[in-house]
């Protein structure tokens, strides 16, 4: 009886840990098209529901309106750049949903991100994304002045 628990947990280790590297190697190739410009590869990546929030206060956006507003930059043959660290997993019993939260090192320094995939037809598809910018509590009251400018 021991060793058939002590093989399940072990399988189920394995499997989470090959959910884990598959999925990262996705989110890191999506953050990977946008600082290559590949128009297809990112927006491949999302779900025709997906929903980004940017760190602007009005920046919700659809996969339609994300792509409108960032076509001209993938155009130009640069987007952005983010290098993700720090990634965490969790997921759903299913195991056809997970979601994650990474720290990233961008143009406005330390960032967050935090994102939602679903398993489609076999495929991975991010159908949500937040961006957030982190500032640290002590110097929140300097920012919440200077946004009140």
């Amino acid at each position: 009886m021991r060793k058939t628990v002590f093989l399940l947990l072990l399988l189920f280790n394995n499997i989470q840990v090959i959910a884990q590297t598959e999925l990262d190697k996705f989110i890191d190739n999506w953050h990977l098209s946008a600082s290559t410009a590949n128009y297809e590869s990112y927006f491949g990546a999302m779900t025709d529901s997906f929903i980004f929030l940017g760190t602007a206060p009005g920046e919700r956006w659809t996969k339609e309106q994300f792509s409108a507003f960032s076509k001209p930059y993938f155009d130009k043959g640069k987007a952005w750049d983010f290098k993700a660290s720090n990634r965490q997993w969790n997921f759903s019993k299913n195991r056809k949903m997970a979601w994650f939260d990474e720290d990233l090192d961008t143009w406005m320094r330390g960032c967050r991100g935090s994102g939602i995939v679903i398993k489609e037809k076999g495929e991975w598809k991010l159908v949500y994304y937040n961006l957030t910018v982190l500032i640290e509590n002590e110097k929140m009251k300097e920012f919440i002045e200077l946004r009140d400018k």
